[in-house]
């Protein structure tokens, strides 16, 4: 675990995140690090699935300084939308954080689910979200990944990534991702 002093020195110590309750109704911002260590707080989140109109959703590999789930591969992006920001809002501004994507390279963002989840981290934290899932197809794949956010990308068929998990064990998937995607599927 880390100590305090550490805590204080990282990054998500100066932000917040959005408490909610089951139903994703806002209750009242919160410290990140807070919301993801001892048992959490949940709070409101977002993974998004980026395909390329051949069936192909894009894996992004956190980056390895990552507090949580670093060097993962997480279904495109994913975060927190900031107090008064909506999903998509929050999706746009993270895909060309990371990515390099911009509006218009899509026209299709559409929000497709939302569940909540708890889940503990080796010794580093948790995540209790309400985590929405968005969609969008690129009609340019064109890509400038944030070496701070993101290790690595692979274009991997989505079908059978759901249909054959085992052959993609070694990617080790975020859980949030893993959520996701057997919803979708089902």
């Amino acid at each position: 675990m880390s100590t305090p002093d550490e805590e204080l020195e990282h990054k998500n110590a100066g932000q917040d995140v959005i408490a909610v309750d089951a139903d994703d109704n806002e209750l009242e911002p919160v410290n990140r690090l807070d919301a993801h260590t001892g048992d959490g707080i949940r709070h409101r989140a977002f993974t998004s699935l980026v395909f390329d109109g051949e069936g192909n959703v894009l894996l992004a590999q956190r980056a390895p300084d990552k507090r949580l789930w670093g060097t993962y591969w997480d279904g495109t992006v994913a975060s927190h939308p900031v107090e008064g920001q909506s999903q998509e809002e929050a999706t746009r501004e993270r895909l060309e954080e990371e990515l390099g994507i911009t509006p218009d390279q899509y026209d299709d963002l559409r929000l497709t689910d939302r569940f909540e989840y708890k889940r503990y981290f080796e010794n580093e934290g948790v995540e209790h979200e309400v985590c929405a899932v968005l969609k969008l197809t690129l009609s340019d794949r064109s890509l400038d990944p944030n070496e701070e956010e993101v290790a690595g990308l692979m274009w991997v068929p989505y079908e059978r990534l759901h249909t054959h998990p085992e052959w993609y064990r070694q990617l080790r998937l975020c859980p949030w991702f893993e959520i996701a995607m057997r919803r979708d599927t089902q």
